[in-house]
């Protein structure tokens, strides 16, 4: 049984009852994902679902943009810290809809974007949706990144030098003198916007034995501090010579959710207006035309 229908079933999770069976993707995020887990019980699940068509397109229900009583809107589902008594596993949930999903990865979420190239072992469930999503992952990919990933990242180096955290993150400071695991965040972050400026592709993993060596103190504060420092000149280079697209292509990412969704609800002509492009030609020099008129009256 998938995990969803499973810890619902056991009444562990309570997400929107439709979402279990709903649910095309789903895989495992963090230090697994990374290739640098110390084994430890937490786990970290991300994914997307595709709610009932009402919710997709809410004017299939009757809803009148700014009128009456709403149809009912979902974004994610999150619940945390859910002990999983057959497998001593703790997991944390965020499952999206697809929409949603499609546009955070479209705008370079970091955390987002590493949930699509997530080692084919940590995929917990995939279906044909999520292979066609999987196969075109690339697309998501632009220079947007680097801004993403470098904001990201220094938000780690602020949270590294916290001398007053708590729970675990405490016996890590007082361990290494500082939080190691904000430390290979920050490292991470970096090494995949190098990778995807580079080659328009990541490998989630390939530095794993970097992570594991800064998880196991092997780098001093002061070390991270200065690599970081130096890796920010030289991203900053890359950026200006990589070939990377400035930004995805709304269009063609728009036209693959398009898919997703018909492979999902069947035949979507009856709810997307798709606009001619002769028509849309015509609009646009109509609108100059007006612009001129009313600047030369």
């Amino acid at each position: 049984m998938k995990i969803l229908q499973r810890l619902q079933n056991s009444k562990l999770i309570s997400p929107p009852y439709w979402l279990p069976e709903n649910a095309h993707y789903v895989t495992e995020m963090g230090s697994v994902a990374y290739g640098c887990s110390g084994g430890g019980s937490d786990r970290d699940i991300y994914g997307f679902a595709i709610p009932p068509k009402n919710i997709v397109f809410p004017h299939t229900a009757g809803d009148i943009m700014g009128f009456g009583t709403r149809q009912p809107t979902f974004d994610q589902w999150q619940q945390h810290h859910i002990k999983d008594p057959d497998k001593d596993i703790e997991w944390d949930f965020q499952i999206y809809s697809i929409v949603r999903y499609f546009q955070l990865c479209m705008e370079n979420n970091p955390n987002m974007l590493d949930s699509m190239f997530t080692p084919d072992r940590c995929v917990l469930k995939g279906t044909e949706v999520a292979n066609m999503v999987r196969d075109k992952r690339k697309e998501f990919l632009s220079k947007l990144i680097w801004k993403k990933y470098r904001g990201y990242a220094r938000s780690q180096l602020y949270k590294m030098t916290n001398k007053s955290p708590d729970g675990k993150r405490k016996a890590l400071v007082e361990k290494f003198g500082y939080d190691v695991k904000f430390a290979y965040h920050i490292v991470r972050l970096m090494l995949e916007a190098e990778q995807i400026l580079m080659y328009g592709d990541v490998d989630l993993e390939c530095n794993s034995e970097t992570f594991k060596s800064i998880r196991r103190g092997e780098w001093s504060e002061q070390e991270m501090r200065e690599w970081f420092s130096a890796k920010t000149v030289s991203m900053e280079t890359l950026y200006n010579s990589s070939k990377l697209r400035d930004e995805p292509d709304e269009k063609i990412i728009k036209q693959l959710l398009i898919d997703c969704l018909e492979h999902h609800y069947g035949n979507l002509s009856g709810v997307i207006v798709k606009q001619d492009e002769a028509l849309i030609a015509l609009r646009q020099i109509q609108e100059i035309s007006n612009k001129y008129f009313l600047t030369n009256e």
